[in-house]
C-alpha cells in the first residue's frame, strides 16, 4: 500500500519546509509515503525548498497555470508512481501532517472512496462573520448540487482511492474542489468527511481577489460542473421560466381581447410568443445537450480505461527524471524530477 501526498506550489518557498517537516513518513496500514510537489511555475525557490525539504518528487510547470491544472497535474503523476491512495494538501501550511493518518482512514477501511477535510469554518479566527455565512451557504448549495454529505465543501486537504483519482476529469480552469465533488457524486463515490485541525493562516489566498471574486467564480464553476451532468434539468428549467414569463403578457392580451380591446395590446402578443419560443429552443438545447452528456460518459469511460491500461504498462515502473514538463493533454509520459 503506497500512499502518496501531493502539494500543490505556487511561490511557497516560505511555508513549505514546515509543510514537508509536518507529513508522517511511517503511517499504520501504509508501507510506503512518499510526497510529491508539484511546483506551478514559480519565479521563487520553490523547486529547490521542496528538494532540500526532503520531497521524493518534484513536477514542475514551466509558467503558472492555475491551482486546478496543477491538482490534476500531481494526480497523473502520483497515478504514475503507483500511488494506492493519494492525499492533497496545500503549500501555504494551512493543514496539519499530523491529520494525515485520520484522513485516509476511511478508504483503508473501504468505507469511502473520497475523504474531504473540515476544518470546521464556523470556528476559523481568521473567517470574518460574513466570509462563515458564505461557506455556510457554498456548502449547503454544494451539498445539494453533488448529493454528498461534505460540511466543508471548498476543503483542500482531502484524500481519494486510486480507482477514485482514476475516474476524475477536472475541467474547471478555477479550482478542483467543487468541481471534484460534483463528478464524485454524480458518478457514484462514496465521499465523506473527518475534522481536521489547522494551522493559523499566514498569508491571504492567491487564488482570488476578494470574497466577492471567489463568490463570483466558484459559482460560474459549480454551474458548468452541474450543468455538464444535469443538462436537461438546467435547461428545462431555464427554458421553463421563459415560458411561464412568456405566458404572462399573452393572459394580459387575452384579457383585454376578450374586453374589446385587443388592438391596442398586440405587443404583449408579439413579446410572450416570443419568449414561448425562447422556452421552447432552450427545452430543445437541453435535449441535445443531454444526448451530448452520454456522449461524454461513454469518452469519460474510454478515457479511463485507457489511462489505467497505460498505467499498467512495464515502463511506467521507472519514471523519467526531468525538472519540466509538457501538459498532460499533449505529453502522456510524465516527468519528475527529485
Amino acid at each position: 500500500m503506497k500512499l502518496i501526498v501531493q502539494i500543490p506550489c505556487f511561490n511557497e518557498e516560505a511555508t513549505l519546509p514546515a509543510v514537508l517537516a509536518e507529513i508522517p513518513r511511517q503511517i499504520a496500514g501504509v508501507d510506503a509515503v512518499e510526497v510529491l510537489v508539484i511546483d506551478d511555475g514559480s519565479t521563487d525557490r520553490t523547486g529547490e525548498v521542496a528538494r532540500v525539504g526532503g520531497a521524493d518528487h518534484v513536477v514542475r510547470h514551466r509558467a503558472n497555470r492555475g491551482l486546478a491544472a496543477a491538482f490534476s497535474t500531481g494526480l497523473e503523476a502520483c497515478l504514475g508512481l503507483g500511488a494506492d491512495v493519494i492525499v492533497n494538501t496545500d503549500g501555504d501550511n494551512q493543514y496539519r501532517g499530523e491529520a494525515i493518518p485520520a484522513l485516509i482512514q476511511p478508504i483503508l477501511e473501504g468505507r469511502a472512496d473520497i475523504v474531504v477535510g473540515d476544518r470546521r469554518p464556523a470556528s476559523l479566527p481568521h473567517f470574518s462573520p460574513s466570509k462563515r455565512l458564505l461557506q455556510r451557504l457554498g456548502s449547503a448549495v454544494m451539498r445539494w448540487l453533488s448529493r454528498t454529505d461534505v460540511p466543508d465543501a471548498v476543503s483542500g486537504f482531502r484524500a481519494m482511492s486510486r480507482e477514485a483519482a482514476l475516474d476524475l476529469n477536472i475541467v474547471s480552469s478555477f479550482s478542483y474542489t467543487t468541481d471534484m465533488l460534483i463528478q464524485a457524486g454524480r458518478k457514484g463515490m462514496c465521499v465523506t468527511a473527518v475534522t481536521v485541525p489547522t494551522n493559523a493562516v499566514q498569508r491571504d489566498s492567491r487564488l482570488f481577489a476578494s470574497s466577492g471574486d471567489f463568490v463570483k467564480r466558484s459559482a460560474v464553476s459549480m454551474l458548468r460542473a452541474y450543468s455538464m451532468y444535469q443538462p436537461l434539468r438546467v435547461f428545462l428549467l431555464i427554458g421553463s421560466a421563459a415560458a411561464l414569463l412568456g405566458l404572462l403578457p399573452i393572459v394580459r392580451f387575452l384579457y383585454f381581447f376578450v374586453a374589446g380591446q385587443g388592438e391596442g395590446h398586440v405587443q404583449s402578443l408579439v413579446l410572450g410568443g416570443a419568449l414561448l419560443v425562447i422556452g421552447f429552443l432552450t427545452f430543445v438545447i437541453g435535449l441535445l445537450a443531454d444526448l451530448v452528456s452520454f456522449n461524454r460518459k461513454l469518452l469519460e469511460t474510454i478515457a479511463r480505461d485507457l489511462r489505467r491500461h497505460d498505467l499498467e504498462e512495464p515502463h511506467r515502473a521507472e519514471p523519467v527524471a526531468a525538472e519540466d514538463r509538457e501538459p498532460l493533454a499533449t505529453q502522456p509520459r510524465w516527468t519528475s524530477g527529485g
